[in-house]
């Protein structure tokens, strides 16, 4: 289990899109857009470029040589290593002329705690490390330059970066489906960086995308309850509880909302007060479920979800953030997959969401990205050659009145719809070319995004307001006003519009992250995957 590998570490050892949707109902009605109400950015200035400005105190180049020879499980970090140095003309990074600087503690502790961060890899070369750090210590090197002590120090930096702001490999995004563009750090123009970027500015922040930062916080909060055995399941004796019920389960649930961050204080009251439901609602739309204000099987299944595998969830999650671009500095959309949502963000900041429906667990919905270039409104459905198959053929041969009666026709040796209110794809759908024939489209059938889990399309998207993001991502062209767009999706007749301004679309995986007012979200992994990516972040820390 990757907690118990976790927590084995730490003894050993003694952060598409800026928070999702932090909507006040799980209804899918957009709400007025309001200011993030979290940072933009994750500041960590203790350890990324506050090196010695000192250039007279050198060490002599062939210490690296030497120094890879004795720790070679370092050697990964060589390169970047050299090319550091010869910048520097191998002046010191972590000493002056009065000794070890306080960056280099800063750096120690963070090696130390890279559990943390939710990798679990062991410390390379942790006792020598120790022994050179330790001021008590007959070996310790901290009062006077020393070139073992200063090229470790180094040596683990790019450790700590490479595993921590980088993550795993993109073989391993590819075994899990990820088609995303992934993060490019280049180590050679980011250790340039370190050399003309002054020291008090240097690196103000991780190179990460920022949701990272903000799931580490709930990654320690969670751990140490997890750990603390204060979180013992609730054994209900009904199927809910309400407003104004008295039960003697009723303080066990808000003792577990309590711990959690979603109620105040616990009063231990027998009552289900109104501070209570208020608490129950919070819960309810950090997790996805109707807030009713009413504990149900589902909200109790939730809160019985052992805490281990909520780590676990965070930890992935973090890992899919190190592999993002750190910030997109344009205008795009992000659809999350397990959140069922759409939203659109202008400038790094979130404007406006709506409901989806993505596809089933047998008919997943790609996670890729695209550029979409095209509103097609009045559309015909052609329908692909799966459902052709699978579904229209036996039907005809069931019903030789099956076209027909469908709106459908034969259209050389394929079958489509007719555009109209009853066509599959509704009265508009918006394109962005790839090779997984996805697209987002209206519906006819509007009572799904009622669902709470909408997961029933063939793998297209279905959007809950499709003229809302007509007139969104035609707002560029005047000439299509919102009257010209309401004929249009209503003419029954197709006709293709090109978007001049293309927008960036990214089709993403999240079961965990924090939204714009702080509150941890979690998700139901519809995929499966999150268990496969564990077992791979597991794997690829035996490996080093």
């Amino acid at each position: 289990m990757l907690l118990k590998t976790l927590c084995s570490a730490s003894l050993l050892l003694t952060v598409v899109i800026a928070g999702f949707t932090g909507c006040k109902s799980s209804n899918g009605k957009d709400k007025a857009f309001k200011t993030d109400t979290i940072p933009k950015t994750q500041p960590d200035i203790t350890l990324p470029g506050n090196f010695s400005s000192q250039t007279t105190l050198k060490f002599d180049s062939t210490a690296i040589p030497a120094f890879f020879s004795k720790y070679p499980k370092l050697k990964p970090y060589e390169k970047e290593l050299v090319t550091f140095y010869s910048h520097r003309k191998f002046a010191y990074a972590w000493f002056d002329n009065k000794g070890m600087i306080e960056q280099a503690g800063n750096l120690f502790n963070k090696i130390e705690n890279i559990s943390d961060e939710g990798v679990p890899v062991q410390i390379l070369y942790e006792e020598e490390f120790h022994k050179l750090m330790d001021n008590d210590s007959t070996e310790s090197f901290t009062e006077k330059a020393n070139s073992t002590a200063e090229l470790m120090l180094t040596a683990q930096y790019f450790f700590y970066a490479k595993k921590i702001w980088s993550g795993l490999d993109a073989k391993a995004m590819r075994a899990t489906n990820w088609d995303l563009p992934r993060k490019k750090l280049s180590y050679e123009a980011f250790l340039d960086s370190l050399l003309e970027v002054p020291s008090s500015a240097f690196m103000q922040t991780e190179p990460v995308y920022r949701q990272y930062g903000l799931l580490k916080s709930f990654l320690k909060k969670y751990r140490a309850l997890a750990e603390s055995g204060k979180w013992k399941p609730i054994k209900a004796d009904k199927k809910s509880y309400r407003l104004n019920d008295s039960n003697k389960i009723i303080p066990e649930i808000k003792e577990h909302l309590y711990l959690l961050g979603d109620l105040k204080s616990n009063n231990q009251s027998p009552v289900f007060d109104i501070e209570l439901e208020n608490a129950v609602k919070n819960f309810q739309q950090r997790y996805g479920i109707k807030d009713d204000g009413i504990v149900g099987t589902s909200m109790l299944a939730e809160l019985n979800y052992p805490l281990a595998k909520r780590v676990e969830q965070i930890i992935v999650n973090m890992e899919r953030c190190r592999w993002l671009p750190v910030a997109l500095k344009t205008d795009y959309i992000v659809i999350n997959i397990p959140e069922y949502k759409f939203h659109a963000y202008e400038n790094d900041s979130l404007v406006w969401s709506m409901n989806v429906v993505v596809g089933t667990a047998l008919n997943k919905t790609a996670i890729f990205n695209g550029m979409m270039n095209n509103v097609v409104f009045s559309p015909y459905w052609n329908v692909p050659p799966g459902i052709m198959k699978n579904e229209i053929l036996p039907a005809i041969r069931r019903n030789k009145n099956y076209l027909e009666r469908n709106h459908m026709e034969w259209n050389g040796n394929a079958v489509r719809q007719k555009p109209g209110p009853w066509n599959a794809l509704g009265k508009v759908k918006f394109l962005f070319p790839n090779s997984h024939s996805i697209y987002l489209h209206d519906t006819p059938s509007k009572s799904l995004f009622s669902q709470d889990k909408r997961a029933f399309s063939h793998g297209c998207i279905r959007v809950e307001d499709p003229r809302r993001l007509a007139i969104y991502v035609l707002r560029h062209q005047p000439e299509w006003t919102e009257t010209r767009i309401d004929s249009s999706m209503n003419a029954e007749k197709e006709q293709y519009v090109k978007i001049k301004k293309p927008v960036p679309v990214y089709i993403a995986y999240f079961t965990s992250w924090v939204d714009r007012d702080g509150r941890l979200n979690l998700r139901n992994d519809i995929y499966k995957r999150d268990g496969r990516l564990a077992e791979m972040i597991i794997e690829n820390s035996k490996l080093k």
